[in-house]
């Protein structure tokens, strides 16, 4: 497999030089990358062309659906009564008088 960047050769220079390795293979992917004028470095494709799908019809009303649910607003009342449970929990209990 020939190499896509200059990058991608100086690091698999340092690997042999390490011997994590072999000579071999380093040799066969410079022999077969050849004389080619490589770019400092490789650009990733966006995802629209690395091979994304759009969603289908189908699939975005769905996701629609479930996005609402999630966004819906709690009840503020039910949060109040949840923060007054906490609140009386961990409350120091003080003797009665009397």
């Amino acid at each position: 497999m020939p190499f896509k960047s200059q990058a991608q050769r100086r690091k698999f220079a340092v690997l042999l030089v390490e011997g994590k390795i072999a000579p071999d293979t380093f040799e066969e992917w410079n022999r077969e990358t050849g004389g080619a004028r490589l770019p400092e470095r490789v650009v990733r494709k966006s995802a629209t062309k690395a091979g994304v799908r759009k969603q289908s019809a189908a699939n975005k009303s769905t996701t629609k659906k479930s996005a609402k649910k999630r966004s819906a607003k709690k009840n503020p009342a039910k949060t109040l009564a949840a923060r007054k449970n906490v609140a009386r929990k961990n409350a120091v209990k003080r003797p009665r008088r009397g």
